[in-house]
């Protein structure tokens, strides 16, 4: 292949550390990659400054009890292959090679946490996974439903298709998904049929992004520059030839390569409040409509029901989907459910603010009263610490939740293999848009989707065969 230079604008490290193993293993398949005011000159102060209608929420006394459903969430159910299968299947074991001739450069956007991985947004997110053959259509109809319909089919396709290798991947990784034995469990989350979610205690996220990174900084052929900012591509004959960045000393890079990645997370910097961390502020986008790359859905902007409440401004505390998923339940003032809890999250934050405007509060309240105690402890362990440090012991009372800006659905445009309308220009994870989520995401296809496509970029960048072929979903190829 010769010497090959990329560069990854990451800040975060899920699409991008999978991105970054999968472009140095040339041996393996496929591979990686991780809401509605305006997106407009915001973004400038970042550079500046170094329904296809969905079901309605159910009168309280329709409201259906998801007590039953949890106990097979809990137990979880076997996978396509065991853990251990995966474990000791080929390849896997060890999946990075270190090869010498492949010089990448990775330039994370704004900082890294001292431990060595950015908890970014990602933090509580979990994975989806097609559990075996028969999900295939119910999966598929999920994140259709949940995006109002108006996703593009072939990415949901492909998604869909390729989770049970990328979750082989990750594990060959090191990522420890909880599992029973041989068996991986799965838990359920809002807009979910049944139960699919893998994870790893409630911080699936840093497990990943903590993975991924631990294996980059084996590679000797891979720089990572931190407290780094792109400022602006370099545009060489209408195509992408890499970036000009500031320093954290002030210095300008110039950094040419043949192929540039785009992974530079969400808009959550642009909210007052958010699950977001305020470094993440579309700096890709401002720099795409710039130089006139394609842009889609701006206005996608998702909104999660339940984070902790707050009279202090800035990032709030993700209560995840799946405490909802394992049973715990919304009341307005009197203690009353008024919406059923796992319907999406765009239903769900849509209920729980006309709730608040009807009772006149600043939030409504989460129990989780109906999960035992060792579920609590075991799969939600940060999630009680932290309302612990907030005054809350979940174990014995209610918390207050409100909605807070979560993902943006929108992004750089990008076709199946996350290529962008300028040649030699990829997007991958949250600040690209290829389709999967519509209008709305299904609670965790997000870290689903940018490894998956994310794995697709860092194939075609290497002139490899996608294993997993998009599917043509136009009318004239039904007919």
């Amino acid at each position: 292949m010769g010497i090959k230079e990329v560069i990854i604008f990451a800040a975060g490290f899920v699409a991008g550390g999978l991105v970054v193993n999968k472009l140095v293993e040339k041996k393996y398949e496929d591979i990686s990659n991780q809401e509605i005011e305006s997106v407009k000159e915001v973004y400038h102060k970042k550079l500046e400054e170094a329904e296809k209608p969905q079901e309605e929420a159910p009168d309280n006394n329709d409201i259906p009890d998801e007590a039953a459903e949890t106990e097979q969430t809990r137990k979880g159910t076997s996978a396509m292959r065991t853990y251990s299968d995966i474990i000791k299947s080929n390849n896997y074991s060890s999946p990075v090679t270190n090869e010498p001739d492949l010089p990448y450069v990775i330039t994370p956007e704004a900082y890294m946490e001292p431990n060595g991985y950015d908890k970014l947004a990602c933090n509580y997110y979990n994975n989806d996974v097609l559990t075996d053959e028969n999900d295939y259509d119910n999966y598929f109809e999920d994140t259709m439903k949940a995006g109002h319909y108006e996703n593009r089919k072939e990415s949901v396709d492909i998604m869909i298709r390729s989770s049970q290798e990328i979750i082989h991947d990750l594990i060959g990784y090191g990522v420890d998904f909880a599992h029973d034995g041989d068996k991986l469990l799965y838990t359920r989350e809002g807009a979910h049929s049944r139960p699919r979610i893998l994870f790893h205690e409630d911080i699936t996220g840093q497990e990943i992004t903590s993975k991924l990174l631990a294996q980059v900084k084996k590679l000797p052929n891979v720089t990572i520059y931190e407290y780094t900012t792109m400022t602006d591509i370099i545009v060489q004959d209408g195509h992408c030839a890499g970036i000009i960045a500031k320093t954290k000393d002030g210095g300008i890079m110039h950094i040419r390569a043949e192929d540039t990645i785009f992974a530079s997370g969400g808009i959550g910097g642009c909210y007052k409040h958010s699950t977001n961390f305020p470094h993440l502020t579309g700096d890709a986008l401002d720099i795409s409509k710039k130089h006139g790359i394609r842009l889609e859905h701006l206005d996608y902007v998702q909104i999660h029901p339940t984070t902790l409440y707050s009279k202090e401004p800035g990032r709030r505390f993700l209560i995840s989907e799946s405490v909802r998923g394992e049973g715990a339940v919304l009341y307005n003032k009197n203690g009353e459910r008024f919406v059923n809890e796992l319907l999406p999250r765009d239903v769900v934050t849509k209920a729980i603010k006309a709730q608040m405007e009807k009772d006149g509060t600043s939030h409504v309240w989460l129990s989780m009263e109906h999960i035992d105690k060792e579920t609590i402890l075991n799969h939600f362990p940060n999630i009680y610490q932290r309302c612990l440090e907030e005054g809350y012991d979940v174990l014995k009372e209610w918390i207050p939740v409100v909605p807070a800006q979560h993902y943006f659905m929108g992004g750089i445009w990008v076709d199946s293999d996350s290529k962008t309308s300028m040649d030699h220009l990829y997007a991958v994870g949250e600040t690209s848009c290829n389709g999967v989520h519509g209008a709305n995401r299904l609670a965790s296809n997000s870290l689903l989707e940018s490894l998956v496509f994310a794995k697709r970029a860092a194939r075609k960048i290497c002139g490899l065969e996608q294993t997993v072929k998009p599917v043509d979903f136009s009318e004239s190829a039904a007919v």
